[in-house]
C-alpha cells in the first residue's frame, strides 16, 4: 500500500505535469490556489442579542445609551458607559444585531420624560416621579416596572396600542435609520433585529428576530410582540406574513433554554397539544439556530443530564435554581430533558422518527443579552449585563434575583458570548444566509477559529493539510448540514475538525466531538469523544476515554496566566467507532482552551477585594460548532 507521503508526491507531480502541458498548449495555468474559490472563507464575530436604552428593562435599570452608542462601541470606538466608566473593546466586532424588546419599544424614555398620555395613569406617574428622585425610590420603581412588564401586568396606558403605538412606530423607524447609517458593507454589518419577549409564568421562551433586509422592507410592518401573543406559532405566522408582504426574509433565534423550566423543547405546543408534523415543519423552517451561551449561563447540558461529561458544569452555577423570575416553580432534574440544548437535540431525533420531521434541528450561536448597550465578552474587559453590574469593587455580590431561598448574584453572570459566522463577505445578506444554513458556531467569549466537516472519506492526511476547508468542502459538508448518503462501501462517517487559538486568549487544551443518537429502543443517547489534544506525548486517554487535565498556569492574585501548556492549534480526522447506519445521529465539535482567569479574578485583583470562596476565579473558555446530522436511508 502506498504511504500518504508517496500519494502526496505523485499528486503534486501530476499537478506539475498538467501545468506544463497546459503551458505548452498555450492555455493559462491555474497557479493561484485562491483563484476561483467559492466557499465561505471569512469567520466573522458579532453579537445577535443586544439591548440598548430602547428596551424598557435596560432603561429602568439605568441605561441611557442608544443604538448609535452601541454601534460606535462595537466598531471599536471609546465611549463612556451610563455609570461613567470609560470603556473600549480590544478590537472591533464584525457585526451587531441590536435586539431591543419589541414590547413597549422606547416607552422607558416616555415614562421618564413625562409623556402626558402615559402619566394619566396614577401608577405610571408615581414611577416617573420615582425615577427622577433617584436612590432607593428609583430602584424600587424600577423593580416594580420590570416585574410588571415580565408578568404582563403593566398599567393600561403602557399597553394601549392607541397611546404607545405611535411611540413604538417612531422609535422603530429611528432605530432602522440608525442601522442604515452605521451599516458599512465589507467592514461592519448593522443587522436589523428585535426581541420577541414571551415569558409565560416566568419561563424563558424569548426569540430574537433577524432581518436579512434593510430599512425599506423592515419598516413596512411593525414588530410582532408578545403582548399580541406569547405563542411561538403566532410569531411564525407573523413572520410568514412579513415575508409574503415585503418579499424579505426573517429567521428567529430562541434564547438560552436553561431558564425555560422545561418549556423550550417540550413535546407539546403552546396550547398543550402533542407535536405534529406541521408544527415540526414550521419550527424547523423559522428557527434554524438556538442560543448556546450568553451572560445568563450556558445551555449546552447539565451534570445531571451528562454525568460522564467532565465539562458539563460550565456556566451552570446559579442558573439551575429556576426560571427568569424565580417566582414560579423551582427547577427540577425532570425539567432539564426539555430545556438544555443537547437534550433538546436528542428529543428532536426522537420526534423526527415519530413525525418524519425533526422540530429541534438547531445550529448553535452565541449572544450577550447585555442591557447596557455594551457587548463586552472578554474577561479582562467585562462591563456586565446591566448598568448596576458595571465595574465597581462590590459588583460581584450584587443581588440579581431571589426566590425559593436561592439568590442569584452578579458573580453568577458570565462574560459571553460570540456568534461566529462563516461567510463569503461581511454583509447583511451573507451573514444572514450563513445563519440560515447553520454554518455558524458559538463561543464563550473567545475568537478562536473553528472548522468542522463531515463526510465518508476523510483520512489522517487531511488533518495535516494547511487548507482544511478546501478538502472539507470538496469531500464533505460543513457544520450545520446533513451528511449525504453513504457511498457504496462506506462503513462509518468521518469528521475533519480544525481549531486555531484566539491570539488574546489561552492555548487550546483539546477538541472533542459530542455525538447524540437514538438507540434501538427509540431512546436518545450521548457520548463525548476526545479527538485531538495538546501535550499528546504526556497525556494518554484512560480506559474510559478520559484525558488527564491539561494543567493550570493561572496566578489568581495577579489575574494572569502563561501559555506554557496547550497548543496554538489542533486538527484531527475522527471516524465514529460506534456507528450504526440504522440510527439517526448528530455530531458537533467542542473546543476547549486551557484554564485562564475569569472576570471575577480581574475584579478581585484590580479592586483589591476578597470574594467568597465559592466564587470561581478560573475557567476554560470554549467553542461549540453547529451539529452535522446523519439520517438513516429510507
Amino acid at each position: 500500500m502506498e504511504s500518504n507521503s508517496v500519494k502526496y508526491t505523485l499528486l503534486m507531480l501530476g499537478a506539475c505535469l498538467t501545468g506544463q502541458a497546459l503551458a505548452e498548449a498555450g492555455k493559462p495555468v491555474q497557479y493561484s490556489p485562491y483563484a476561483g474559490r467559492d466557499y465561505p472563507d471569512k469567520v466573522l464575530f458579532g453579537d445577535t442579542h443586544h439591548h440598548t436604552a430602547n428596551s424598557g428593562d435596560a432603561f429602568f435599570n439605568g441605561d441611557r445609551l442608544g443604538p448609535a452608542d452601541a454601534y460606535r462601541f462595537a466598531m471599536g470606538e471609546e465611549i463612556t458607559s451610563s455609570s461613567g466608566v470609560v470603556v473600549r473593546l480590544s478590537r472591533p466586532m464584525d457585526f451587531l444585531v441590536i435586539s431591543d424588546h419589541a414590547e413597549g419599544l422606547g416607552i422607558g424614555f416616555e415614562v421618564f420624560n413625562g409623556n402626558p398620555n402615559l402619566l394619566s395613569d396614577p401608577q405610571v406617574k408615581i414611577w416617573s416621579e420615582a425615577l427622577h428622585a433617584g436612590g432607593k425610590v428609583a430602584g424600587d420603581a424600577t423593580n416594580e416596572l420590570i416585574s410588571a412588564q415580565a408578568q404582563g401586568t403593566l398599567p393600561g396606558p403602557l399597553q394601549d396600542p392607541k397611546i404607545i403605538g405611535p411611540v413604538m412606530k417612531s422609535v422603530w423607524r429611528q432605530y432602522t435609520e440608525t442601522a442604515e447609517q452605521f451599516n458599512d458593507p465589507g467592514r461592519f454589518t448593522a443587522m436589523i433585529g428585535y426581541e420577541w419577549t414571551s415569558v409565560p409564568g416566568g419561563n424563558n421562551l424569548h426569540r430574537n428576530i433577524l432581518y436579512r433586509d434593510g430599512k425599506a422592507l423592515a419598516d413596512q410592518m411593525l414588530p410582532f410582540t408578545s403582548w399580541q401573543s406569547e405563542d411561538p406559532e403566532k410569531l411564525w405566522a407573523w413572520m410568514a406574513s412579513y415575508e409574503k408582504k415585503t418579499g424579505g426574509k426573517l429567521l428567529a433565534i430562541p434564547h438560552n433554554g436553561n431558564l425555560s423550566n422545561g418549556r423550550m423543547f417540550e413535546l407539546m405546543d403552546f396550547e398543550g397539544n402533542p407535536l405534529d408534523a406541521d408544527y415540526a415543519r414550521r419550527r424547523a423552517r423559522w428557527e434554524p439556530l438556538q442560543e448556546m451561551m450568553q451572560t445568563k449561563g450556558n445551555s449546552e447540558t447539565h451534570p445531571t443530564l451528562s454525568p460522564n461529561d467532565e465539562f458539563a458544569d460550565y456556566g451552570v452555577a446559579g442558573w439551575e435554581y429556576g426560571n427568569l423570575t424565580l417566582e414560579d416553580s423551582p427547577e427540577t432534574p425532570a425539567m432539564r430533558h426539555t430545556m438544555y440544548l443537547r437534550s433538546g437535540l436528542l428529543r428532536g431525533l426522537e420526534q423526527g422518527l415519530k413525525l418524519g420531521i425533526n422540530p429541534f434541528r438547531y445550529g448553535f450561536i452565541g449572544g450577550s443579552d447585555v442591557h447596557n448597550s455594551l457587548s463586552s465578552f472578554e474577561e479582562d474587559n467585562f462591563m456586565g449585563k446591566h448598568v448596576n453590574q458595571e465595574p465597581r469593587p462590590q459588583r460581584w455580590e450584587h443581588v440579581s434575583k431571589q426566590g425559593f431561598g436561592k439568590t442569584r448574584f452578579t458573580w453568577h453572570y458570565t462574560a459571553a458570548g460570540y456568534a461566529a459566522v462563516w461567510a463569503k463577505e461581511n454583509t447583511r445578506e451573507s451573514i444572514w444566509d450563513a445563519m440560515a444554513r447553520r454554518e455558524v458556531y458559538a463561543t464563550s467569549g473567545t475568537r478562536m477559529t473553528v472548522r468542522f466537516f463531515g463526510g465518508w472519506s476523510f483520512g489522517e492526511a487531511d488533518a495535516a493539510s494547511r487548507e482544511v476547508a478546501d478538502t472539507g468542502y470538496a469531500r464533505g459538508v460543513p457544520m450545520g448540514a446533513e451528511l449525504p448518503a453513504a457511498p457504496q462501501g462506506a462503513t462509518a462517517p468521518s469528521f475533519l475538525v480544525s481549531a486555531l487559538k484566539d491570539p488574546l486568549f489561552g492555548n487550546l487544551d483539546r477538541i472533542q466531538i459530542v455525538k447524540g443518537w437514538v438507540d434501538g429502543d427509540g431512546k436518545g443517547q450521548e457520548k463525548v469523544y476526545n479527538v485531538a489534544w495538546s501535550d499528546a506525548d504526556r497525556r494518554r486517554p484512560a480506559a474510559d476515554g478520559k484525558l488527564p487535565p491539561v494543567g493550570n498556569t493561572v496566578d489568581v492574585a495577579s489575574a494572569s496566566w502563561r501559555d506554557t501548556i496547550g497548543e496554538p492549534g489542533l486538527q484531527a480526522v475522527w471516524t465514529d467507532p460506534d456507528f450504526d447506519p440504522g440510527q439517526p445521529a448528530f455530531y458537533y465539535a467542542r473546543v476547549i482552551e486551557i484554564p485562564t482567569p475569569r472576570w471575577t479574578a480581574y475584579d478581585q485583583a484590580r479592586f483589591g477585594v476578597k470574594m467568597d470562596d465559592e466564587v470561581p476565579m478560573t475557567h476554560q473558555e470554549r467553542a461549540w460548532t453547529s451539529p452535522i446530522w446523519y439520517a438513516p436511508p429510507r
